[in-house]
């Protein structure tokens, strides 16, 4: 899974079956607050793109988190105190005091579009819509929704956080629709 540099001074020791979790972070905190998990050990997750903004005297690429106001990281649920001290942390998603934790297949399915350079970008959560299996291209395998035909969108979303990100299917084909 992820390895962590031994030199890191950090009680925890790293467990391979350790799961993906959410952590809400202040607005505009989800880079500030992963820089400083990694300095104490943890290996954090951003998804992020590149946003083009125009000013009256210029244009400029900015870097973006695709999960606004999220992080994902993973660690030992019964240990959750160094995360929760983090500046910028708000909490971490839980059922009652219990975190959830997150699909791994969600979480691969993210990671996948991000290595395959397709354009990705958030978009609103959706619950419903026809689920499909991309064939062909670098998403070759992934399951999501597809948002419309015309402007051949998937939608990856990740239910804890109830966020998804759209992504475009320039030279992803269809295979076809799941159940």
């Amino acid at each position: 899974m992820i390895a962590i540099d031994s030199s890191v001074n950090t009680n925890q020791s790293r467990c391979i079956d350790w799961y993906w979790y959410a952590i809400q972070v202040r607005p505009r905190s989800e880079f500030f607050a992963a820089k400083i998990l990694r300095n104490k050990g943890f290996e954090p997750l951003v998804p992020h793109y590149k946003s083009t903004r125009s000013w009256s005297d210029r244009k400029m690429e900015i870097t973006l988190p695709l999960f606004p106001g999220y992080i994902f990281c993973q660690f030992d649920p019964e240990v959750r105190l160094p995360i929760l001290t983090t500046a910028g942390v708000i909490r971490i998603l839980c059922s009652g005091s219990t975190p959830v934790s997150i699909d791994a297949s969600e979480i691969e399915a993210v990671n996948r579009v991000l290595e395959s350079g397709c354009k990705a970008k958030p978009h609103a959560y959706i619950l419903c819509g026809e689920k499909v299996l991309i064939h062909g291209g670098p998403l070759a395998g992934l399951q999501g929704i597809v948002r419309g035909y015309k402007n051949r969108q998937l939608i990856l979303s990740i239910g804890i956080v109830q966020r998804s990100i759209s992504v475009e299917l320039e030279d992803c084909t269809i295979l076809s629709a799941i159940g």
